[in-house]
């Protein structure tokens, strides 16, 4: 029996390890699949040690509350990779708690696969000697990250960026507009307060007073609002029951599919569930929060302002560590600002109405933009990402007679 142990620690990480696991299993017969991921690891087979909900946390200040767990967690595997002697440990983002977890396999002399490799190259960069020290192989899924790890001699490869093969439109705008109750003669507007319990917190008041504003002197504006479905049956994270459906600002998210927002004066707006990659394709313009749902839009090639609000602590911090120039990958991986960043103090209603005006009446830059993001599709290129990792770790594998 092959024996394969994987960390995942959020939802993306999720869904790519998911598709890599799949192809695996289409290859090697027999395989055991062991550790932390999600529900889409858990139905290529994962057995996991831990709620994976737990693991959703973010900022620096929310990962000091949650020291106690995930010490707690390291302590649990370490002893279960010394139980089970995977043939292969497979790590995926989420570097806090990766690295550590390679230095642990790595004394216990087991192959370990780094896939989507930590980016120490806009902070904490001596994590670069930790990936040379610690792991056998890195996945890149950025082409400028393959070029770094080469200066310092790491085995490493450029796989492709996962979201190139997971994006999938299931309906045109028409049908989605029949299906939603929307009218797809207006200018339509998207907002993506994200999937965290804090980030919805901290953004969704911003963009309900954001959409009240433009109502009142936009008719021919229509809003949507994309809204990730909360865990059900409640979990407790970090002390926390959240709620199904979380309660945000007295309105209670989300509602069954899409439905015209009733709460807080009537705000009109239309909260949608389960189609995120056609609200951000389908609508004119779009305010996305920092993260993956960036690149994801940039792919789909939609115009759009990143918003990033964080705790105030967690921004201090990360702006005396972070050495980017940038926030949002499009403009890293672009080497410019494209996309406009609204930051902290200026994700106010105010700044995101003034943006939102000046694409959408900017045909220029509005048009530029959509230029920039086709030359990042072609940067990105049309590598299967699942496919090609899962050759790599099947290759590694066969290199010590693990995964033959």
């Amino acid at each position: 029996m092959k024996k394969i142990f994987w960390l995942v620690g959020d939802k993306s990480g999720d869904m790519h390890a998911s598709r890599v696991m799949k192809e695996l299993n289409e290859t090697i017969s027999n395989i055991q699949h062991f550790g932390i991921g999600g529900a889409l690891m858990s139905e290529q087979g994962l057995e996991p040690l831990f709620p994976f909900q737990r693991f959703l946390i973010m900022g620096f200040v929310e990962v000091i509350k949650h020291i106690p767990f995930i010490l707690k967690v390291e302590s649990t595997i370490k002893r279960f990779l010394s139980k089970i002697r995977p043939d292969i440990v497979v790590l995926v983002d989420y570097p806090g708690l990766n690295l550590r977890v390679a230095r642990i396999a790595k004394k216990m002399r087991l192959k370990v696969f780094y896939f989507i490799c930590p980016q120490f190259w806009a902070w904490k960069h001596y994590r670069v000697l930790q990936l040379k020290k610690y792991c056998d192989f890195v996945a890149c899924i950025f082409p400028f990250e393959k070029g770094i790890l080469d200066k310092y001699e790491i085995n490493s490869s450029y796989v492709g960026h996962p979201i190139m093969e997971e994006i999938e439109i299931k309906l045109d705008k028409k049908s989605f507009a029949d299906k939603h109750g929307l009218d797809s003669n207006k200018t339509w507007i998207g907002f993506f307060p994200g999937s965290r319990r804090t980030e919805v917190k901290r953004l969704l008041p911003i963009y309900q007073e954001t959409i009240k504003r433009l109502s009142e002197t936009k008719p021919e504006y229509q809003f949507l609002i994309s809204i990730v479905p909360p865990p059900t049956p409640p979990i407790n994270v970090g002390g926390i029951d959240m709620p199904s459906p979380i309660s945000v600002g007295g309105n209670d998210l989300p509602p069954p599919r899409s439905m015209r927002e009733g709460g807080r004066g009537g705000i009109p707006s239309f909260m949608i569930q389960g189609y995120n990659y056609e609200i951000m394709k389908h609508c004119d313009f779009l305010i996305v929060k920092s993260g993956t749902s960036t690149v994801e839009t940039a792919i789909l090639g939609t115009p759009f302002a990143l918003v990033y609000k964080a705790n105030y602590f967690s921004y201090f911090l990360a702006k005396m560590i972070i050495k980017v120039k940038f926030i949002g990958m499009p403009n890293i991986i672009l080497d410019k600002k494209v996309v406009p960043e609204l930051i902290q103090s200026e994700v106010t209603p105010e700044k995101i109405i003034e943006t939102i005006f000046y694409f959408i009446e900017n045909k220029k830059e509005y048009n530029e933009m959509k230029t920039q993001f086709n030359e990042l599709h072609n940067i990105l290129g049309t590598k299967s990402a699942s496919k090609t990792t899962a050759d790599l770790i099947i290759e590694l594998g066969t290199q010590t007679s693990c995964l033959q």
